[in-house]
């Protein structure tokens, strides 16, 4: 039997699912929980409880939308269609929009490639990307997935799923450092990245 209650020991574990929260920082916060008034701590299940039943992916890019409608991007009309950018995560489709540089569209990958962790091209939404360049409209496709060995396999993937396709492909490039994740940079980082993003070929890759 455990020193703490049952209930307690549960929040822990579920604190410690979050990336970056080891089990003495989740216990920490399973502590501080305790320490709240019990109606907090409903208002806050009850949140996470309309997160689960309200919150979806937008049927078009994937980006975070209220369920089974477009998100608040692919909802504005003023937006270029005919650019889209592709990012790993919705945190990366923040980073990018803070820098207000990019009036493009968007498509989220959900994940990036990788084998050890089990994640393979089946994983991603690839297959809705190949989709929405076949419609004729899409002009570039810019890759915008973090510069890490993930990220770059993953690119490399997607330059050969798109070969063949009208539109140029682009790489972020000046700026971004070697390894690290789009969603962490600066405005200003992201947006000399964007400036400086180069055309790639499959042989590239």
């Amino acid at each position: 039997m455990g020193l703490l209650p049952e209930a307690v020991e549960r929040l822990a574990e579920e604190f410690s699912r979050f990336p970056s929260i080891g089990p003495k920082t989740a216990q920490r916060l399973a502590f501080q929980a305790c320490r709240w008034p019990s109606t907090e701590l409903l208002a806050m299940a009850a949140t996470i409880g309309a997160m689960a039943e309200e919150v979806g992916n937008c049927p078009i890019c994937f980006f975070l939308s209220e369920r089974g409608e477009l998100c608040s991007i692919c909802r504005q009309s003023n937006r270029d269609e005919g650019l889209i950018c592709v990012v790993e995560d919705p945190k990366d489709v923040l980073a990018i929009e803070r820098t207000g540089e990019f009036r493009g569209v968007y498509h989220v990958l959900g994940a990036a490639l990788s084998p050890l962790d089990g994640i393979g091209p089946s994983d991603i939404h690839a297959d809705e990307l190949v989709e929405r360049v076949r419609s004729g409209q899409v002009r570039e496709v810019i890759l915008a997935t973090d510069s890490d060995v993930e990220g770059e396999a993953t690119a490399g993937y997607l330059v050969r799923r798109l070969q063949g396709q009208r539109p140029q492909i682009t790489r972020l490039a000046h700026g971004l450092p070697v390894g690290g994740e789009l969603a962490y940079a600066d405005e200003r980082t992201v947006a000399r990245a964007f400036s400086g993003r180069q055309a790639l070929a499959a042989d590239q890759t």
